[in-house]
């Protein structure tokens, strides 16, 4: 490593010809001694002078705090501001590793080093000196502004963390900061790579600081003394004899001795380093090598006494030259055992300061710990002094409290016996006054609860009065529309009920039937949306050939315009001209989209599921059981079942929808004018097979539909499906997992009914009847219903059948209050207070209450 080239010493009186007291080269005194100086020589004083300078220089080495920083502004001041604040009694040096970029910038881009031309990388490597050294004054200069003396030093290093432990070697730091933290530290996750080398690889003489974000993460103590030597300070002797001849420039004869030339270059190379540190010079780690000093005695014999010289000395005058030159030998010789000696003695006394300051640190930390330790204990005896104050206080209060408390107990416990006694005495007025009291609320109830049926059942007569009167009217006009078959319009105009709808009317509501209107379209026309009668509704247009002919048509109104029920779709009006029906419009889609969730509709759950499938149960109860006449849907599927705002099925879309006798049943005319216009799977099967279409035929397909309510399925294969899995005693396995968790009654009858229900043979299938409705009902509220509180005995904790009210007041099963009673009980049950009397009295309102709740459910 290159050093730069040192400043000449002062010369202290000395003429311009010597060298620390010695003549140069060009003397006439081959040794290198003057006469003047024979008799005393200046070796000690140059010699003091110099161990002097070289301790006042190592204690400022000693006492300098060497921060390492990098190219980050932001966090080389942060480090700075810390260790000014924390080191503002020394000197800072501030240690920086110069990282020579191994791309060139070139007029063709960046090149590598090694492809570049010489001139180009000495011009790029003096710019990156260039600015290296200006960041690194503005470093120097901050610390100035924290009125805190700086310095820098600096080498170039491939390696960051190889430069730093270096530098550490060179100048034997003892006080290092780092802006980084190891991974020995575990206050942090995230470790550096160079904390850790330097860590793991600064010498133990070097005591590190690690700081992070301007906090005091770790310290790395140090371990030892540092020897007189540092490892890097002994390099091989050639690098020795190179260093002493840029340092000094002595004659070739060998006139001073090479043990002193290399001391007196050791020291002067340690002091112009360290002048030159603090100008800011670079200082090349392989060029900065100490010499080793060698105390052999042969060493020194050999180097004082070359055999050339003593030739030389042999052929001058004797008596003269031995007189001048053997006395200066000895009192060098004795001079430098002199020096090896002060040299070792102060290496001792350095190793014995250092300990002694390691020990006396190791007490200060220990006596720092104790003086904690014993404020610790002195806070905590305090707060326990006044925790022990506070709870005799509060212990004094307390039995003052309790004291007062017992008085007030004896007070109340007289005025408490005295109370009871009047309590005694209107307790039993007062269940003479209860009883009574309840046997009027049970009849007032029984009076209440009869009335309420009355005219429950009094509306029901007239809603149906009502109704017969309606629907028999309504059959009278439709008999006699059947007899006039002059025509459509005639037929419109017997039913004033219904509107009749011109072509440019249903044109206007659709847009002149555009698609965008469009709601479906099947094989006997299409459905549209539109706007009429400030309204929204459904319009359905038939197909020409759909239909075969106008008597078609006609019976199609005929038949609809009949059809009221809540849930059939309601017809509002019809067009004869364009072959339409107007519907009224319901807003959430049909069964099938929500089944299979094609719009992103919620599931539906169990309950609702069915609730459905009894209010499609009610439809084809009310169209297989209409008078004269049946009435055959033919094409229900889910795809026709509409659901209103609150999920309330409509059925509607009847494309096979034909009035069914007895008489027409096997009629081969009847046949073709219902062949099925919907989906083949739905169909019957005895259907495809015999061609007769019977009100089984909508059985067979409430079955299926049934079935995909339960499993959420299509309906190809599936009830073979669901009888297998029935079988196997699988049957929750099927189930629609999204519908929420299936009652185990409600799933099972539900799955009898659809397997039933999609019999091949029509007569194995159920008919729809009232009952079956019914039962269909009360399926979906059966688990909603719970039993009211009042209808359980307090004893058993079930329904009573018996109510008997006793004499606390309550009323208990009839036959566990006998038992308590017959058990040496007399308590009550509820207030474990003494009966006044044994005696039952019946609840007849609470049990015909009962009674009622159970025929409903």
């Amino acid at each position: 490593m290159e050093l730069l080239q040192p400043s000449h010493p002062p010369h202290h009186g000395i003429g311009t010809n010597t060298l620390y007291g010695f003549p140069s080269s060009g003397s006439n005194f081959g040794y290198g001694f003057h006469p003047e100086m024979s008799s005393q020589p200046q070796l000690p004083y140059i010699l003091e002078e110099a161990g002097d300078h070289e301790e006042e220089e190592e204690a400022r080495d000693h006492e300098k705090v060497y921060v390492a920083v990098g190219k980050s502004m932001e966090r080389a001041v942060a480090l700075l501001q810390w260790s000014c604040k924390h080191f503002r009694d020394q000197e800072i040096c501030v240690l920086h590793v110069h990282q020579p970029s191994h791309q060139i910038p070139t007029l063709l881009g960046k090149l590598p080093a090694s492809k570049a031309s010489g001139e180009v990388v000495a011009a790029f490597r003096k710019e990156e000196w260039a600015q290296t050294v200006k960041l690194l004054g503005s470093y120097v200069s901050l610390c100035n502004a924290e009125k805190v003396k700086a310095s820098f030093v600096t080498i170039e290093a491939d390696q960051v963390q190889k430069g730093i432990v270096d530098l550490v070697n060179v100048h034997g730091i003892r006080k290092l900061v780092i802006g980084a933290v190891p991974e020995t530290c575990m206050k942090v996750k995230k470790s550096s790579r160079k904390a850790n080398y330097a860590a793991k690889n600064a010498p133990s003489f070097c005591e590190v600081w690690f700081v992070k974000k301007g906090k005091h993460m770790w310290t790395r103590e140090a371990s030892e003394v540092p020897n007189a030597l540092s490892p890097s300070s002994q390099p091989e002797i050639t690098t020795a004899e190179t260093l002493r001849s840029k340092s000094f420039q002595y004659s070739k004869s060998n006139a001073i001795h090479p043990e002193c030339v290399s001391f007196f270059s050791d020291k002067f190379t340690h002091f112009a380093g360290s002048s030159n540190c603090v100008l800011g010079d670079t200082v090349h780690v392989e060029e900065l090598s100490l010499p080793v000093l060698s105390y052999s005695p042969h060493n020194i014999q050999s180097s004082f006494f070359p055999p050339s010289t003593s030739t030389s000395f042999e052929n001058n005058s004797p008596e003269r030259m031995g007189s001048a030159i053997s006395d200066p030998r000895v009192e060098e010789m004795r001079l430098y055992d002199q020096l090896t000696e002060a040299k070792i003695e102060a290496e001792a006394s350095m190793n014995e300061v250092f300990a002694e300051i390691m020990k006396r640190k190791k007490l200060e930390m220990e006596a720092i710990e104790a003086i904690s330790k014993i404020k610790v204990f002195e806070s905590a005896h305090a707060h326990e002094v006044q925790l022990r104050k506070e709870g005799e206080d509060a212990l004094r209060t307390t039995i003052q409290e309790q004291e007062k408390v017992l008085e007030e107990r004896e007070e109340v416990t007289r005025e408490l016996q005295r109370t009871m006694r009047n309590v005694a005495l209107l307790d039993s007025r007062a269940r003479e006054a209860n009883r009574r009291c309840d046997e009027a609320v049970g009849e007032l109830n029984l009076i209440q609860a009869s009335i309420s049926t009355l005219r429950q059942e009094k509306q029901r007569i007239r809603h149906q009065k009502t109704e017969a009167l309606r629907w028999l009217e309504r059959w009278r006009r439709g008999q006699a529309g059947a007899a006039n078959c002059n025509g459509l319009i005639g037929f419109v105009d017997e039913l004033p009920e219904l509107a009749v709808f011109s072509l440019s009317d249903l044109q206007t509501a659709t847009c002149n039937f555009s698609e965008s209107f469009q709601l479906g379209q099947g094989g006997y026309g299409s459905v549209y949306k539109g706007e009429m009668l400030g309204r929204t509704v459904a319009i359905r247009k038939f197909n020409p050939h759909s239909m075969q002919g106008p008597s078609e048509f006609q019976q199609e109104v005929q038949v609809l315009g009949k059809l009221q029920h809540p849930r059939l779709v309601t017809l509002l009006g019809a067009c004869p001209e364009a072959w339409s029906l107007v519907y009224e419009y319901l807003p959430n889609g049909s069964l099938l989209n929500h089944l299979f969730r094609k719009s992103n509709n919620p599931p539906l759950l169990w309950n609702t599921r069915t609730r459905i499938i009894a209010e499609i149960s009610s439809a084809l109860c009310f169209l297989h059981s209409s008078q004269p006449e049946k009435i055959v849907h033919g094409d229900l599927k889910p795809d026709n079942v509409l659901l209103d705002a609150d999920l309330s099925c409509k059925i509607c879309e009847f494309g096979i929808c034909r009035l069914v006798t007895e008489e027409n049943l096997h009629c081969p005319s009847f046949r073709r004018s219902t062949e099925p216009k919907g989906a083949f799977t739905y169909t019957d099967p005895e259907f495809q097979r015999i061609g007769v279409l019977t009100p089984k035929s909508d059985i067979y397909s409430f079955g299926l539909i049934i079935l995909q309510l339960l499993t959420g399925r299509l309906p190809t294969g599936l009830a073979a499906e669901v009888r297998k899995a029935d079988s196997c005693g699988k049957l929750a396995s099927i189930l629609d997992s999204s519908a929420g968790e299936w009652p185990t009654f409600v799933a099972r009858r539900l799955v009898d009914l659809g397997l039933q229900c999609c019999q091949l043979s029509g007569r194995d299938r159920p008919d729809m009847t009232p009952s079956l409705v019914r039962e269909l009902e009360q399926l979906h509220v059966s688990e909603e219903r719970p039993v009211p509180s009042y209808f359980l005995c307090p004893i058993l904790q079930e329904i009573m059948h018996d109510p008997q009210v006793a004499a606390d007041g309550f009323t208990y099963e009839g036959e566990a209050l006998r038992g308590w009673l017959e058990n040496g009980h007399d308590t009550s049950p509820m207030t474990n207070l003494k009966l006044s009397h044994l005696h039952l009295t019946p609840n007849n309102a609470l049990r015909l209450a009962i009674q009622d709740w159970l025929c409903k459910c």
